[in-house]
This record gives C-alpha cells, sequence and structure tokens, in this order.
C-alpha cells in the first residue's frame, strides 16, 4: 500500500495567528480497523473516512495534556492541565485536507470541558481519570462523570523501544494537521502544527473498554492494528476555517 498523493508526513506550515497551544505528553495509542461504510455517518458535511489498506480506523488515546492555553506561549495554571482519553475516527475532504473527527473526549477539568463543548461544538465530555507507571509498564484508568455517567476504561501496555522508522500506517495515523468538525451546521477545519510524532513500540497488555463502543462504533476483541506509545510533541492550532 502507498499513501494517498495529497498526504503529507511534515505538517504545513500554519497561515494567520495562532488560537491556541499545547503539549501533548505520556500519550498512547490504541487502534482497529472498521469499514468505512460502518462510520461514515459519522462524519460532518463535507468529509469522509480516510482510507488506508481497504478500512478505515478508530483510535482510543489517552495522554496527558499540558500548558494548553490561548495564542502562544499562555498556558492557563490548572485548567489547561489535565488527563484526556479521546476516541477519534480519520477524516479527509475533497481538498485532500487528512484530519480527525473525534466523536468523544474524556477530560478531568470541568472547566474546559464545559468550554470545549457549548463554546466550540467538540464533544468533550467530564471524566475522572488517572495514569499510573511501574517500570516500563503504563495503566491508564476513566470514569466518566458527565454526560453518560459510569462509562469506563482501563487499559494497560508495556512501552519499547523507540522505532527507527515508522511504518507507513503509523504516518496515516499520526500525520493528521487538522481537526474536522461541526459547529452550528456548519463544517470547520481548525489546523495544527507539530513536528512528527516520536513513536515506540509498545507491548498491548489488557484494556477494559466501555468508550468506543458508547460513541457509535462497532470493535470487536482487542485492538487489531500495532500499539505505539510516545512522550509527546508541543502543538499549535490555527483558526477554524469554514469548508467551501
Amino acid at each position: 500500500m502507498t499513501l494517498p498523493e495529497t498526504f503529507t508526513i511534515a505538517a504545513p506550515s500554519l497561515v494567520g495567528p495562532v488560537l491556541f497551544d499545547q503539549t501533548w505528553s505520556d500519550l498512547c495509542l490504541l487502534h482497529w480497523r472498521v469499514d468505512p461504510a460502518d462510520v461514515a455517518g459519522y462524519f460532518p458535511r463535507g468529509t469522509r473516512p480516510d482510507v488506508y489498506d481497504g478500512s478505515t480506523y478508530v483510535g482510543l488515546v489517552p495522554f496527558h495534556m499540558r500548558k494548553a492555553g490561548l495564542t502562544q506561549g499562555h498556558p492557563v495554571p490548572y485548567v489547561g492541565d489535565f488527563l484526556e482519553t479521546n476516541v477519534r475516527l480519520y477524516s479527509v475532504d475533497d481538498e485532500g485536507r487528512h484530519g480527525i473527527v473525534f466523536r468523544s473526549l474524556e477530560a478531568s477539568r470541568l472547566f474546559t470541558t464545559l468550554c470545549a463543548r457549548w463554546g466550540y461544538g467538540v464533544p468533550y465530555t467530564w471524566s475522572h481519570q488517572s495514569v499510573g507507571t511501574s517500570g516500563d509498564r503504563w495503566t491508564w484508568r476513566t470514569r466518566r462523570i458527565w454526560p453518560d455517567r459510569g462509562l469506563r476504561t482501563v487499559i494497560t501496555v508495556d512501552v519499547g523501544s523507540r522505532l527507527a522508522q515508522p511504518t507507513e500506517l503509523d504516518h496515516f495515523l499520526t500525520s493528521r494537521w487538522g481537526l474536522h468538525s461541526s459547529w452550528l451546521g456548519r463544517t470547520l477545519w481548525t489546523p495544527n502544527f507539530h513536528e512528527p510524532w516520536p513513536l515506540h513500540e509498545a507491548r498491548f497488555i489488557s484494556i477494559k473498554d466501555q468508550l468506543v463502543r458508547a460513541a457509535g462504533v462497532p470493535v470487536r476483541g482487542a485492538p487489531d492494528v500495532p500499539t505505539r506509545w510516545s512522550p509527546g510533541v508541543h502543538t499549535v492550532f490555527g483558526f477554524p476555517q469554514l469548508l467551501s
């Protein structure tokens, strides 16, 4: 397989001012292959499932959000530092922009949840979350508080050595330079920029998850794509653009 002609491994430079910046750290990437027809109804108008090797993918991604803030270099104390776990799909639009569509984003800060959910239309939810380590073993725990109280996820992986050469599928899942979302009936593209992810091999140990199915994505069993972990990247976001 080869990546689409419109796909770029390096992020395009942002045009215009920075809307906000943040650091994503200690991130785990768990993925399942999905039939594009099973998730096509979840994409904003003017976008569709992005496909590689005949499949699209759903990701379950826990990480630590750090130093988030408006514009660049202005982290917001407390509310800009929290744990997040998101369920994501992979999108492409008619202009060849390859992005992400979020089905849910668990955040451990209520204020952040409300601002993102009501001000920007991104489906954040409020959750209690924790992460623990023992040697190379990492465990993330999530319990949703609002809405749909009680949904839980527990993920355990062993982190290995850094990948010298990520695969094409690794690039397909991580070289995403924007977000497709719906807001007041319109489709938005929000561009972002960061350096390529430093990826490590990771061995999946166990998962007890209710978030992916609650997001309406039909998966069975353990993730069927190689698990990855990353120490993280710093990213900046531009202002949203209306799709033509």
